[in-house]
């Protein structure tokens, strides 16, 4: 087995341990952030650079296998929604968050099975495939360390705009604040990438759906 491949089984490994951390009891934080979510974290961040290393050595010294092809896909996407189901469960995001991502994956891989039974057709990564590629690891990795949950902020502001003016001036100031700011702008940004990246697949395959 090839380098790339070891890290790919590398990060398919880091996932369960990611999912167990909350369930040891580790208490205690650090600048206000639970000890749990800093390991899950980091956890999350190694695996995220294995996702960019397996690839760039595989093509660089041409190890690209079908072993690899295979099980790259597959290992992104244990990792991305095993992340958003902690979220869920520590009532950080909505769970229709990872049922629209599950609901995507679903049918990109449909597409992509009926494409490699008709001739291994290729449909590209569009920009907006690419663009939820990025935002989901960035928006998880910024979402365990923010206080807060999706679209708290408005919530917030809105209650303490109601009781002083003054004190809600104050917590718009706060880094948390900001923080949940773009965690919930950039989760947004992830569900609309999610959406037309799954159509494009669709508005693109269109064709393998045809009888023959």
């Amino acid at each position: 087995m090839n380098l790339p491949n070891k890290l790919t089984l590398f990060r398919i490994f880091l996932v369960p341990v990611m999912v167990i951390i909350p369930y040891l009891g580790i208490t205690g934080e650090f600048l206000g952030i639970p000890i749990s979510f800093l390991i899950i974290d980091l956890i999350f961040i190694i695996a995220s650079i294995t996702d960019k290393l397996d690839g760039t050595i595989a093509r660089k010294k041409n190890l690209i296998t079908t072993f690899g092809k295979f099980l790259d896909p597959i290992a992104d996407k244990i990792l991305v929604l095993s992340a958003f189901i902690i979220l869920v469960d520590f009532d950080k995001i909505p769970a229709w968050i990872p049922i629209i991502v599950l609901f995507r994956e679903f049918v990109v891989s449909g597409y992509r099975l009926i494409a490699s039974q008709q001739g291994g057709q290729v449909i590209a990564a569009s920009f907006w495939g690419k663009l939820k590629t990025v935002t989901q690891m960035v928006v998880i990795i910024l979402a365990f360390l923010d206080k807060f949950k999706f679209g708290d902020f408005i919530f917030r502001v809105a209650k303490e705009s109601e009781m002083l003016e003054s004190s809600a001036g104050i917590f718009m100031t706060t880094p948390q604040f900001i923080l949940n700011i773009v965690v919930t702008v950039l989760l947004i940004i992830s569900i609309i990438a999610t959406i037309f990246s799954g159509w494009d697949y669709i508005k693109g395959g269109k064709d393998l759906l045809k009888d023959n």
